[in-house]
């Protein structure tokens, strides 16, 4: 395994830098490690921010790594937020498809400043927050 994964405890997330090499492996286990972290900190939200370098997976590769991941997941995140500085393609839209068929509250940005503002405006139950309910006129 050659990959490094950096924390930072934010107030309302925990922010996971991983770097390193691109390969199936890796990505298994940093997802593995950032479980774990994540129920030791008691987070529930997470910011995975990858720049692994290397070739990008296949679909097949993401789609087993999601389906896997989700499982040890479900049930232990309200939202997890994912950017991958070197994505390309609509790969990790389909990640993000997988994940939330699932169970899990995934979306997938393309920076990180937009996947924080979404995780800030997720309450507990994962649904947005600061959003007037809309209001309904009744005839008279």
């Amino acid at each position: 395994m050659s990959y490094k994964v950096t924390f930072t405890q934010k107030p309302a997330y925990l922010h996971a830098v991983v770097t390193g090499s691109n390969t199936k492996e890796n990505v298994e286990h940093y997802l593995e490690e950032i479980r774990r972290e994540c129920m030791a900190r008691r987070s529930s939200k997470v910011l995975i921010e990858e720049r692994l370098v290397g070739p990008r997976l296949g679909a097949i590769d993401v789609f087993e790594i999601v389906v896997e991941g989700s499982s040890r997941a479900h049930g232990r995140f309200e939202a997890i937020a994912f950017v991958d500085v070197h994505a390309k393609g609509d790969l990790m839209k389909f990640s993000e498809t997988v994940a939330t068929n699932r169970g899990l509250l995934v979306k997938v940005f393309a920076s990180v400043a937009d996947a924080e503002r979404w995780l800030l405006t997720r309450d507990v139950t994962g649904v947005r927050t600061g959003v007037a309910a809309p209001t309904h006129k009744t005839s008279e």
